[in-house]
């Protein structure tokens, strides 16, 4: 009889599990400070002083240990971006606040078009 949870020959099925979930879900913190550092090719100093300068803010366990996840990962490299074309940490910061502020106008007016063209609204979509 086999051991309760392990898998039989012949058994395909995949069972969720933490790592699963984990990867489901971009934002949750799953990376060491050394891991993200490296998949940005940056240093872990590096992600401490954007840390500090208020560039990104990842979660912490209940020790104090930095988790960085995939969003985290993907902001740290838009970071990088922004350095190598020659930007400071200010302007940085200025570029990553304005592409935010597009991001929320820019679902708000797909939210107010799609009510414009909902059939409540009787008026025909753009």
């Amino acid at each position: 009889m086999p051991r309760r949870g392990s898998r039989t020959a012949g058994d395909t099925t995949t069972r969720p599990g933490p790592v699963a979930d984990r990867a489901a879900d971009p934002a949750r913190g799953v990376y060491g400070i050394s891991v993200a550092a490296e998949l940005v090719g940056a240093d872990p100093q590096s992600l401490r002083l954007y840390e500090r300068r208020g560039l990104l803010e990842p979660a912490r366990t209940p020790g104090g240990t930095r988790r960085y996840s995939a969003d985290d990962v993907a902001r740290l490299a838009r970071i990088g971006a922004l350095l190598d074309d020659g930007l400071n940490l200010a302007g940085v910061s200025a570029v990553l606040d304005l592409e935010a502020d597009n991001a929320r106008l820019r679902a708000r007016l797909d939210a107010h078009e799609a009510a414009e063209g909902s059939p409540e609204s009787g008026q025909p979509g753009r």
